[in-house]
């Protein structure tokens, strides 16, 4: 296990700013997820941890020491990346071993080595098939276990459920969960699923543009967004966002004219000051603490046994979803009345920042 300190991180490309003063502590044995939407520089980020990529500015620390200028084969990290890239005339003991070979270790290690590994990953049977015979579950497994055999300090994984589909994506979820759990070792993941992060992470890192928006658990961005990006970013399906202004020092108005007081928050506002008012879907289904109307047309339902969602509209034609429950009567085109409570409103001003 090691502690990773990223202090002023900071990366060019030519003129272009990719990474940008970023501060962040990972500590010992901590899974923390790298999450954003493509082009947000969490790849670059990890490839710049693991040495792939030079940092223009900035200190890199890996268990105290500073390793800038460090080899990555140095730095005691293993990396599995969104391609298997597994050699296809191999047997999966000689690819989980074959890093291994490379740096001389005994024939006799090599194999405790991997026989370690296969036996976590549920390997042992196939050990001595060739990669064009296993599943692309199997596939990523391998090479899961190849970092394994190298027993790194710190796991970096670069996407590596992305070229699986749903059911796999879901079973390999709970396998790398139980790994961090056998292994304790220190883990860095980037992907831009946030299902992905929020089931796996000890620790989140929202990214946008190559800057931190927020840090946090997984239930803390959830419950507590700092802005409109991580609240939007992190919930499937996502907060409903609407559009209001404020009506009183701790009062918002609607487009519809409805009002409603705001008493939780310590901030006071402007008259007249231009808001974003939000909402999750699941707060949107009457529960019984529910006190304030939101009248809406459902435009499409989505019934999925346990849960149901609509997609509708309020009368000044903003789009909200709603989170139904076991609700299997509600129709295309009904007009129904959605109850929500107003401590469950999340509000943001004109910049998108948190009011609280």
């Amino acid at each position: 296990m090691a502690k990773v300190e990223l202090n002023r991180m900071h990366k060019s490309f030519g003129q272009v700013d990719i990474i940008k003063d970023i501060d962040l502590t990972i500590e010992h044995g901590e899974f923390c997820v790298l999450v954003g939407p493509s082009g947000c520089g969490k790849s670059t980020l990890l490839r710049m941890i693991a040495g792939l990529e030079t940092i223009s500015k900035g200190d890199l620390v890996i268990d105290g020491e500073v390793v800038n200028a460090v080899d990555p084969v140095q730095r005691g990290i293993a990396m599995v990346f969104q391609s298997y890239a597994l050699y296809p005339h191999m047997t999966v003991e000689d690819n989980m071993g074959f890093s291994l070979k490379m740096a001389g270790q005994k024939k006799a290690e090599i194999k405790r080595r991997v026989s370690a590994a296969a036996e976590i990953l549920q390997l042992t049977h196939l050990l001595n098939r060739k990669p064009n015979q296993l599943s692309g579950g199997q596939r990523q497994r391998v090479a899961i276990g190849r970092a394994i055999v190298r027993n790194p300090k710190v796991f970096l994984f670069d996407e590596p459920l992305s070229n699986l589909d749903a059911e796999l994506r879901v079973s390999m979820r709970v396998e790398i969960a139980k790994l961090h759990m056998e292994l304790g070792n220190t883990m860095i993941y980037v992907t831009h699923d946030q299902t992905e992060a929020m089931t796996l992470a000890d620790k989140i890192v929202v990214l946008r543009a190559g800057r931190i928006e927020q840090v946090g658990a997984p239930l803390h961005l959830y419950d507590d967004p700092d802005n409109l990006f991580v609240a939007g970013f992190i919930g499937s399906p996502k907060m409903n966002f609407i559009s209001a202004e404020a009506s009183g020092p701790r009062a918002v108005r609607f487009q519809d004219g409805m009002e409603l007081a705001v008493p939780s928050l310590s901030t006071e506002f402007s008259f007249g000051q231009k808001i974003t008012v939000g909402i999750r879907p699941e707060h949107l289904q009457g529960r019984d603490a529910a006190t304030l109307t939101l009248p809406v047309t459902v435009d499409v339902v989505e019934h999925l046994g346990t849960t149901t969602y609509a997609y509708a509209r309020t009368i000044f034609g903003q789009a909200v979803t709603a989170e139904l429950g076991d609700e299997r009567d509600i129709r295309t085109g009904d007009r129904v009345d959605l109850k929500f409570s107003a401590g469950d409103l999340r509000i943001f001003d004109s910049e998108g920042l948190r009011i609280r």
